[in-house]
C-alpha cells in the first residue's frame, strides 16, 4: 500500500528536426515545415485525457523534449505554457525546461522562451570540435554553440544545462579534455556528459562510424573528465550529470526517484501512481506525429498498462541506481508500493559481487558498480520479465537534461 503519491512531473515531446542525427534514437522526425498551432492545440486536448487521474495534485517541473524544441516560436510556446497553467496546477517554484540546439537559436525566440515562463534551458552542443560535430551530423559548428549560449544569458537564462559527448570517432583523451574544457570556460550551471553508444535502429547502427575508442581509452577518457568537472566545482550526482551546487535537473531527479510524470506529444511515455486503486499505470502516446494529429481524445493512446511487481522493481532500480550519492531505502516502498523484500535478493547478489552498499538505510553503487552500472542494474530483472518485453525506457525525457 502507498503512503501518499510521489512528486508528479510533465513531459511533453515536440517530434521534429530540420535534420535526425544518424545517432538519435528517440522519436524524432525531419521536416520542412512543423504545424505548430495544430499540435499545440492537440498537446493540450491530449492532456486533458488524464486530468482526472492527477486531480489535486500540483506539478513539480515541466521538461519541453524532442526532436527540436526550439523549432517552435516563442509564441507557440507561450501559447503551450498558458494552456497548460489552466489545466494545472504549477508548484510555485516550478522548473520548466526546454531543449534547443544551436542551429536552431535564435535571439528573438530566447527571449521570447524566458518571457512564456521558460526558466531553463537546455543546449544540446554535443561537441566543440567542427570536425567532430561533421562527423556526428550536426548542423551547427562550435561558433554557433558559443553564440546559443551567450544568446541565452542575454536573453536572461540563469540556469542552463549543456549536452556534451566524448567517445566519439577518432577522438583521445585530449581531445576529450579539451571540448570539455570549453564548455567548462562558458559557465554552465549544469552538464550532462556521456558516452557516444550506437543505438539500434540509429544511422550509425548501419553504417558505424571509423576510430570508436575502445573500452580501455573511452574510460580513460571518462575518469579525465570527471577528474576535470570536479576540479572546476561541478558535482557528480548522475551517471552522466553534473552540476554546480544546488543545480541539479529537478524533473531528471524526479524520473531518477522514481516520480509520477504525465507524458503527452507523439511517442511520449506516462507514469501516474493511483494510491487509491493501489496501482500504478503506464500511458503511452502514438509515436507517429502524423497519427497523433489525427486522433483525438483517448484515441492517441498506443498503451495503457498497469505495471507488475516485477516491472516496478527493476524500473526503480533501473532509475535510482544511477544516482551517485544513492537512495534512501524507504524510498522504495514510497514509490512502488512494494514491500523490501522484493528487492533483497537482487540487494544481497550486488553485495556479494561489490557492486552495491547499503547500510540499513541507505542503498548506493560502489564505484565498481557504477563504472558496471548495466550489469548491477540487471541484476533486478526478472529473467521471465526480460524474455518476454523489451527493456525499459521511462519516458523520451529520461536521458534528457
Amino acid at each position: 500500500m502507498f503512503n501518499g503519491n510521489p512528486p508528479l512531473g510533465l513531459y511533453v515531446h515536440l517530434p521534429w528536426c530540420t535534420r535526425k542525427c544518424p545517432y538519435c534514437d528517440f522519436n524524432s522526425h525531419q521536416a520542412n515545415s512543423i504545424p505548430e498551432n495544430t499540435y499545440v492545440e492537440a498537446l493540450l486536448d491530449d492532456l486533458q485525457q488524464d486530468l482526472p487521474l492527477v486531480w489535486g495534485r500540483s506539478i513539480d517541473s515541466i521538461f519541453i523534449g524532442g526532436g527540436t524544441p526550439s523549432l517552435f516560436s516563442g509564441q507557440a510556446i507561450d501559447k503551450l505554457l498558458s494552456g497548460l497553467r489552466a489545466l494545472l496546477n504549477f508548484a510555485p517554484a516550478i522548473e520548466v525546461t526546454l531543449e534547443s540546439n544551436p542551429g536552431s537559436a535564435d535571439a528573438a525566440n530566447y527571449v521570447d522562451y524566458r518571457q512564456a515562463g521558460i526558466n531553463r534551458l537546455s543546449i544540446g552542443v554535443q561537441s566543440f570540435e567542427d570536425a567532430m560535430l561533421a562527423k556526428l551530423g550536426r548542423i551547427h559548428d562550435s561558433s554557433q554553440a558559443k553564440q546559443a549560449f551567450a544568446l541565452a544569458r542575454e536573453a536572461g537564462f540563469d540556469n542552463i544545462n549543456l549536452d556534451l559527448m566524448y567517445g566519439l570517432p577518432e577522438q583521445d583523451a585530449d581531445a576529450a579534455i579539451a571540448d570539455l574544457t570549453q564548455a567548462i570556460e562558458l559557465g554552465p550551471e549544469h552538464i550532462s556528459h556521456y558516452q557516444l553508444t550506437i543505438e539500434p535502429n540509429t544511422l550509425f547502427h548501419h553504417d558505424p562510424p571509423d576510430g570508436l575508442p575502445d573500452d580501455e581509452l573511452a574510460w580513460t577518457q571518462q575518469v579525465a573528465c570527471q577528474q576535470l568537472l570536479t576540479e572546476h566545482g561541478y558535482h557528480h550526482y548522475e551517471i552522466s550529470a553534473w552540476c554546480q551546487p544546488g543545480r541539479e535537473a529537478e524533473h531528471n531527479i524526479n524520473y531518477w526517484q522514481f516520480g509520477d510524470y504525465l507524458g503527452i506529444g507523439a511517442g511520449a511515455h506516462g507514469k501516474i501512481t493511483l494510491v487509491g486503486d493501489n496501482r500504478i499505470l503506464r500511458r503511452v502516446r502514438l509515436r507517429q506525429p502524423k497519427a497523433y494529429l489525427e486522433q483525438q481524445g483517448n484515441g492517441r493512446l498506443a498503451s495503457e498498462t498497469d505495471l507488475t511487481s516485477s516491472d516496478l522493481v527493476f524500473e526503480f532500480m533501473l532509475n535510482a541506481l544511477r544516482l551517485k550519492q544513492g537512495f534512501p531505502s524507504r524510498l522504495f516502498h514510497a514509490n512502488t508500493g512494494l514491500g523490501f523484500d522484493a528487492i533483497q535478493d537482487g540487494l544481497k547478489n550486488a553485495q556479494n559481487q561489490g557492486l552495491i552498499e547499503f547500510d540499513g538505510q541507505k542503498i548506493v553503487a560502489s564505484e565498481l558498480g557504477f563504472r558496471f552500472l548495466n550489469d548491477l542494474q540487471a541484476l533486478f530483472l526478472d529473467l521471465k520479465t526480460r524474455q518476454s518485453r523489451p527493456f525499459f525506457e521511462s519516458s523520451p525525457g529520461i536521458i534528457h537534461s
